[in-house]
């Protein structure tokens, strides 16, 4: 220190850690305990089950930093959340390490809801009473989508999140991204225009429209009534994924499904390309047992039906059969039941035989004419008209000439025997008409 200064203009130098604690000593011995009422706004629960968040005043001209601990925290009887009017109690006081003022908050009591939590509420009874969100008008999302379009920030790390999830669980399915601030006094006219890109494109199948977790107000754009009337005119079904669990948007009540997360919102769009390939690896077995089960009966059906062609005589005759039982029976009804009438028996009689003969002569008639078809059909009849049937050393049947060379032997079957004959030259026939020998 220069030797000249007066020791009245000395200045103290603090150390930081030293100054800290005096301010905070001097809140302390000042203010002591204290009550405090405004909004709740950022509210988070740590693993550790400390409370952390900021108390605004309801213009949002101020915020003061607060912190409830573990043991405060665990005696409140009801549940805390962004926007709701409180009164704390506490004390003042710094966290030296970042040099942040901040309330200790020891009770906290509800006093009503706070201004952004009542427009949210007058907004949502509005919309609620036009049926925007009536579960009549929500669509089924598509199961197996080709492109699913995202909008969100850029910048944000629900893109990574998204984009990582499908592409782990449905590696087949396109993302398109429509980019849109989601935070901000310009986010819902960008996420407006985003989901009427979307819609004029008509390219994707499911839209998501997703953000990270936030305060109240940072979650504000997803509670503007131009995009909550967006999703509810999209003609594309919407997945909304906007915050955590806990966050709860108006958007959400507009869209077609509604994801806890961003990433649950991906997982909801599109189902894992591992169960989809199972699910066809089922279909496609029952497919093919069910064809094999029908080509197994018409396979059956085809040897009945060819063994009934292979005897038409046997089955002609068995219908003859048949009619003669019919006749027998029918006969011994009838002598039956006319046994106390001679007469009318005896005319019955007559004219039942008449019939009976009758229908016989015509059965003997369709039968000769079903036998001299058969007959004229079959190899004698053809072999009588001068024809004969060839076959070589072996017994096969010859129909073509390349089927022997000269030299061979071979057997002619007429009406009346058979005749070993051999092939002096053979002629054939080209398609032109032309014949060559050999």
């Amino acid at each position: 220190m220069p030797a000249d200064l007066n020791p009245a203009q000395r200045v103290l130098v603090w150390d930081v850690a030293a100054l800290l604690r005096a301010l905070s000593d001097t809140l302390a011995s000042r203010y002591g305990s204290l009550a405090v009422r405004g909004e709740l706004s950022g509210l988070s629960r740590a693993a550790s089950g400390h409370v952390y968040f900021n108390l605004r005043a309801p213009d949002g001209s101020a915020a003061l930093r607060c912190a409830m601990f573990r043991r405060a925290a665990s005696l409140l009887d009801f549940s805390p959340r962004d926007g709701m009017q409180v009164e704390l109690r506490g004390r003042l006081a710094l966290y030296e390490p970042r040099g942040e003022l901040q309330l200790i908050v020891e009770a906290m009591t509800c006093a009503g809801d706070g201004e952004l939590l009542a427009r949210f509420m007058r907004l949502k009874a509005k919309l609620e009473g036009e049926g925007l969100f009536d579960a009549a008008r929500k669509r089924p999302v598509t199961a197996w989508p080709r492109r699913i379009g995202l909008v969100t920030s850029l910048q944000a790390a629900v893109l990574r999140d998204v984009a990582s999830t499908l592409a782990r669980r449905a590696p087949h399915v396109e993302l398109i991204v429509y980019p849109a601030s989601v935070q901000g006094a310009e986010a819902p006219a960008q996420l407006v225009r985003a989901m009427a890109q979307a819609a004029a494109r008509a390219e994707v199948d499911t839209l998501l429209v997703c953000r990270g977790g936030g305060s109240l107000e940072d979650l504000w754009a997803f509670n503007d009534e131009a995009v909550v009337r967006a999703i509810a005119a999209s003609p594309v079904p919407v997945i909304s994924g906007v915050g955590h669990e806990t966050d709860i948007t108006l958007a959400d009540f507009a869209a077609d499904l509604r994801a806890p997360t961003p990433t649950a919102a991906a997982e909801f769009a599109a189902a894992p390309r591992d169960a989809s390939l199972d699910q066809l690896g089922v279909l496609a077995r029952a497919l093919s047992q069910r064809c094999h089960a029908r080509l197994d009966r018409a396979a059956q059906t085809l040897d009945l039906a060819s063994l009934r062609l292979a005897r038409p005589g046997a089955v002609v005759q068995r219908r003859h059969e048949d009619l003669a039982l019919l006749g027998q029976r029918l006969r011994s009804v009838l002598h039956n039941r006319l046994a106390g009438e001679p007469a009318r028996v005896d005319r019955l009689d007559e004219r039942l035989d008449a019939g009976l003969r009758l229908s016989l002569r015509g059965q003997d008639q369709t039968l000769a004419l079903l036998a001299a078809r058969l007959e004229a059909l079959g190899p004698r009849q053809v072999l009588s008209r001068g024809y004969a049937w060839l076959g070589d050393a072996q017994g096969r049947a010859l129909s073509h000439v390349t089927q022997v060379a000269a030299g061979e032997k071979f057997t002619a079957t007429l009406a009346d025997g058979q005749l070993l004959a051999t092939v002096d030259e053979v002629h054939t026939r080209t398609a032109e008409g032309s014949g060559s020998t050999r």
